[in-house]
């Protein structure tokens, strides 16, 4: 294709966009879309097909890795731009709407769907803490930790230190597995109970600690652990063996 036939095809796109949003477009146009926002004078839809190929679908594509996407013959850091800004900008929408409209988080999926795009791309573990109302609606969520979760590297009296900040009720926590594998590791099951347990103490509820990995996700709720550690608690506060 000529150098003007491509600025004809990549006008034509955009005016097809500024027509109709994207209700019309297929997956592999609405990524060639956002190629062509960091390709100057270039026809991108041999890479957009090629990605959407790669990955399967138009989600799968916008979730995937930069090093993964740059394996497709003509896709670089400069034409990523359109996706890495997607990402980036889609993420802020997420927090700010869920933040502005007070949505509460009932499941451990909603969490999961919230905080997957952001956290699966990480290349280390990062350890979030959600600080919800007595409604359990979203009022912040924050990075405390990053590393290996151990008890030298998660310290349960900063979480409370700021769930008294924000004047929390209760909180969830999350953290990612660059593995890609969710099942919780000992360690990760030890300090969730620390934590648990210092929820009780301060009266603040510990509804669930979810594990991000690769397209799948681990809830200690959804496992029965949470409520195995709140019963520990119980039964160590009447004095009796656990």
């Amino acid at each position: 294709m000529s150098l003007k036939n491509q600025e004809g095809h990549r006008r034509r796109l955009r005016e097809k966009f500024m027509r109709s949003g994207i209700s019309g477009f297929h997956d592999y146009e609405i990524v060639e879309l956002l190629l062509t926002l960091g390709t100057p004078r270039k026809d991108c839809k041999q890479q957009a097909k090629e990605a959407i190929s790669k990955f399967k679908t138009l989600r799968g594509v916008l979730e995937a890795p930069a090093e993964e996407l740059q394996e497709i013959n003509g896709v670089g850091p400069h034409n990523l731009f359109g996706i890495k800004l997607f990402q980036e900008v889609s993420e802020r929408y997420l927090k700010e709407r869920i933040i502005g409209k007070k949505i509460q988080l009932k499941s451990s999926k909603k969490v999961y769907d919230y905080l997957f795009q952001s956290m699966q791309k990480d290349k280390k573990e990062i350890f979030k803490v959600m600080f919800l109302d007595g409604k359990n609606r979203l009022i912040e969520v924050e990075d405390l930790f990053e590393g290996s979760l151990t008890s030298s590297v998660v310290y349960p009296r900063e979480i409370m230190k700021q769930a008294i900040k924000y004047n929390a009720a209760s909180l969830i926590f999350v953290h990612n597995h660059p593995s890609g594998d969710p099942d919780p590791s000992s360690s990760d099951k030890d300090i969730t109970k620390e934590l648990v347990f210092a929820g009780n103490l301060m009266q603040i509820k510990v509804l669930d600690h979810i594990i991000i990995g690769d397209n799948k996700y681990f809830s200690f709720a959804d496992g029965g652990l949470i409520e195995e550690y709140n019963l520990n608690f119980l039964s160590l506060k009447k004095g009796k063996n656990v």
